[in-house]
């Protein structure tokens, strides 16, 4: 199995990557729902289908009930989840309170790993040390694969060639995207560290400012 990617062409003629072509990925219109999902962790365990369904139906209602204590959730294997928000700008800090809070939504950090790629030697001192690089736990034994089949929907994730947000009275609204993907990525050994990467901003109303302090998201309120 792979993920399956379709060639879609920049025709911005404003980009600075127009006419340019970029694997752009496909899902099929199916979602993996809990019950499947239920079925496979069985194959894999030695514990009921039924069982495995109700942890994962409460999962829900556990990551609801550390939110709202302000706690992150670390999921071993998957990586962190926790609240993220934006707010409006205003010129005092005492006029900066929980009121100027404006949307809510889930951040999600994978968990990452170094594996290592080889070896490389000190430029300096010639001795030889290991060469790795940093993946995401998830995603490290994905493959890709084009596809041609025509029922399965393109998701716009990333805006290919351009850079930035969403523009308005959007400030630090998020990470910016260049060249089809999104920009950078969790760093350290064996441990998710930063934030969610490649979220678009906010788009600011009103003449207001906004700020988003935890820059890239999913899931807006």
């Amino acid at each position: 199995m792979s993920q399956k990617f379709i060639k879609v062409k920049n025709n911005n003629e404003d980009s600075h990557a127009y006419g340019k072509y970029y694997a752009t990925a496909v899902y099929d219109k199916k979602f993996i729902e809990t019950e499947e999902l239920a079925s496979f962790i069985q194959t894999q365990a030695s514990v009921k289908k039924s069982d495995i369904k109700a942890v994962l139906d409460e999962l829900g209602e556990a990551l609801k009930h550390f939110f709202e204590m302000g706690q992150k959730v670390k999921l071993d294997g998957i990586g962190i989840f926790k609240v993220g928000f934006s707010s409006i700008g205003v010129d005092k800090a005492e006029d900066c309170s929980a009121a100027t809070i404006t949307t809510r939504r889930i951040l999600f950090q994978p968990e990452t790993e170094r594996v290592v790629v080889g070896q490389e030697k000190d430029k300096t001192t010639g001795a030889v040390k290991q060469k790795y690089v940093v993946v995401k736990t998830l995603v490290k034994d994905v493959v890709f694969e084009e596809t041609h089949d025509n029922t399965m929907n393109a998701e716009d994730e990333t805006t290919h060639g351009s850079t930035g947000g969403d523009s308005g009275s959007t400030t630090n609204g998020g990470n910016s995207q260049q060249g089809g993907g999104s920009t950078g990525g969790n760093t350290g050994g064996g441990s998710t560290t930063g934030d969610n990467t490649g979220g678009s901003g906010n788009t600011g109303g009103n003449g207001d400012d906004y700020h988003d302090p935890d820059g890239g998201t999913n899931s807006d309120e």
